[in-house]
């Protein structure tokens, strides 16, 4: 068991609460047992699992999947230092993340897509990404991103389920090529939008394009996005909290499709 606060492997593992870090290192920090589960489920590669048995409350063993020589326990003062929770539940683990490209893709015939550009809130980006899970979104493209995809606060927000999704970093530009090169209609969100969203076809192959509360889509969607709809307000509020906007939107596409 490891109790000192300056050994190495703890001094790395709590680096990587840096973003930084994490892309020096390729390595990413998962705290949490439903968190490290669901990212063993989705093929995630365990580095180092660390577990503080004071913390557990009773499930030890659950990880059997992981190696015995990448389990490692240590004192609860030590992982205090590396976990990111402020109750934490006892389990940590260094991993592996991901690396996707917009040709890696792989979508059904009608797809539902997600196009998030300067999102600059984890806890944002990590709610849209569980709203996207539990409506069955194929994919989440993140244009100009703001926020690391892996941030703790990201994984913590989507509950883990940023490891189940396809969630692709690309490039304005290539984007909308890419959109154009697989027929998906796309549907900026925007307070200058001609229609209201329940107004629009949100069947097919679509994608929802959201960006920043503070300043909206970038001139370069509002001109690349097929249509631009909207959400009606009432005088005074200019914006949702994007989460929120994502989830009203995705919660249409979702009622449309379940008509067809």
């Amino acid at each position: 068991m490891i109790t000192s606060l300056a050994n190495k492997t703890i001094k790395d593992a709590a680096a990587l609460k840096k973003s930084g870090e994490r892309r020096k290192s390729g390595l990413i920090l998962i705290d949490g047992f439903r968190e490290i589960e669901i990212a063993m489920q989705a093929q995630v590669k365990i580095h180092s699992l660390f577990y503080c048995l004071e913390l557990i409350a009773g499930r030890p063993g659950v990880f059997d999947k992981v190696s015995a020589e990448k389990r490692i326990e240590v004192s609860q003062a030590v992982f205090k230092k590396i976990c990111y929770k402020e109750n934490p539940d006892g389990f940590l683990a260094m991993a592996e993340p991901r690396e996707r490209q917009l040709k890696d893709l792989k979508l059904s015939v009608n797809p539902l897509i997600i196009i998030l550009e300067n999102v600059e809130k984890p806890g944002n980006l990590g709610g849209i990404i569980r709203t996207a899970y539990a409506a069955g979104v194929e994919a989440i493209i993140i244009n100009s991103a703001q926020t690391d995809i892996y941030n703790p606060n990201v994984i913590r927000a989507s509950e883990g389920y940023v490891f189940k999704k396809d969630i692709i970093s690309a490039s304005v530009p290539d984007t909308i090529k890419w959109l154009k090169k697989n027929k998906i209609k796309s549907f900026g969100a925007a307070t200058t939008g001609a229609k209201v969203y329940t107004a629009v076809d949100l069947t097919g192959g679509v994608a929802i394009v959201l960006g920043s509360e503070a300043s909206g889509l970038s001139a370069e969607w509002l001109k690349g996005a097929g249509k631009l709809i909207k959400i009606p307000m009432k005088d005074g509020i200019d914006s949702l909290n994007v989460s929120a906007a994502a989830a009203v939107i995705i919660y249409e596409a979702v009622r449309q499709r379940m008509k067809i």
